[in-house]
Order: structure tokens, then C-alpha cells, then sequence
């Protein structure tokens, strides 16, 4: 078993290496570096044809691509602690989550990032600006959605952690990385981040 990542503070691979943390599994790990290219290499791509990373290859060759594929999949194996919910209401929670941090923060960031981040200008051709622009206001709504919706000493889906945390916590720290995110304005979401953050597998995922 291989797990083709990355390091911090690249997003999606950063998901799973917390996870992993979380449950206290441990597997051998390469990481490609982004900025080098070596993750559209021949070798890997054959891997994985979206060039992408993470990436788990199985002993058999399989190989399960996407961050939260990758971490269903070590659930299944590991099921304590619970990450993805308890019970069929619960699991419903933390997808709905899930799906609100992917979708209402992490598509308008990352067309923000593509768009009008210096970093990305070599890679994608051409930039949009106009549109990445646009998409800051809904960055910033996203943002104030999520100070709004987390209780104070919550967790993204309830009382529970969860990888909807993971997920918003990873998203929120690469955006803060590449300056594209501030939580000045969100004292609740500020305050979620920083005790995530105190987590030790955070720190799992700091390299």
C-alpha cells in the first residue's frame, strides 16, 4: 500500500493525512511535489489519470483517488473513532456538511486561487480575473455562513468531530496559506479553527 500526496498545505492530500491521524493508522506515504510537476510524470499519471493527488494505491494495484473516497475508505476498515457519523441520521449530518464546505466555500475559493492567484498564472492558461474576482464575495458569504452556523465549542456537523471538520479546516488553512482567506471578521469560525487546530493530528499533517 502507497499513498501518493503532498505536502502542506495542498488541501485534499492534507484531508487525508489528518484523518489517518485521527484514526491512528499508519501507511507509507511519497510526496510529489506540486510545484515541480511531479504529479503529471508518466509514472503516476498511468496511477491515476487525473494527475492528481491524493492517491491510494492498494497492494493489488488499485489505486482509490479523491481525498474523501480515500478517507471512506480507511473508515471502513477503521471504524473507531466514527468520522463520517454513527447512524444513518448522523451520516446524514456530516455529508450534508461535507458537501456544504466542498461546495458553498471550496469551489468559489479555488476558482479565486485559479483565477487571480499569481502561483497559478504558469498553469492556468489563460486566467479568468474577472471571474475569479467575482467569486470573492462568495468566499467572504461562505465564511460569515459557517461563523453563523457552527455552536460555540461545536463542531461543523454537531457536538461530534468529524470529517466535515477536516474538511473545512484544511480548505480555511490553505486559503489563509496563499492569502486568499481572513477570519478576522468571523470570531466564531476564528474560534473553531484555533481549537481544531490544537488537535494533534493537525500537527500530523503540518509536514
Amino acid at each position: 500500500m502507497m499513498l501518493w500526496s503532498a505536502a502542506a498545505p495542498a488541501p485534499n492530500p492534507r484531508r487525508v493525512t489528518i484523518f489517518l491521524a485521527e484514526k491512528g493508522v499508519t501507511i507509507p506515504v511519497t510526496d510529489l511535489a506540486i510545484f515541480k510537476g511531479e504529479h503529471k510524470a508518466p509514472a503516476f499519471v498511468e496511477k491515476n489519470p487525473r494527475g492528481q493527488v491524493p492517491a491510494l494505491e492498494l497492494d493489488d494495484g488499485t489505486v482509490i483517488a479523491e481525498s474523501i473516497s480515500i478517507c471512506r475508505y480507511f473508515d471502513a476498515l477503521y471504524p473507531e473513532p466514527p468520522l463520517f457519523g454513527t447512524d444513518p441520521l448522523d451520516r446524514a449530518l456530516v455529508d450534508m456538511a461535507l458537501r456544504r464546505v466542498e461546495t458553498v466555500l471550496g469551489i468559489p475559493l479555488s476558482m479565486v486561487w485559479m483565477h487571480c492567484h499569481p502561483f497559478t498564472a504558469a498553469v492556468v492558461v489563460p486566467q479568468y480575473k474577472d471571474f475569479g474576482e467575482s467569486n470573492r464575495a462568495k468566499v467572504a458569504t461562505a465564511l460569515a455562513w459557517f461563523d453563523a452556523a457552527i455552536a460555540p465549542g461545536g463542531f461543523v456537523a454537531g457536538e461530534r468531530f468529524s470529517i466535515a471538520d477536516i474538511a473545512l479546516w484544511s480548505t480555511l488553512d490553505f486559503g489563509r496559506a496563499v492569502g486568499l482567506v481572513m477570519l478576522d471578521d468571523t470570531p466564531a469560525l476564528a474560534d473553531w479553527f484555533a481549537r481544531v487546530a490544537a488537535r494533534p493530528s493537525i500537527a500530523a499533517g503540518a509536514g
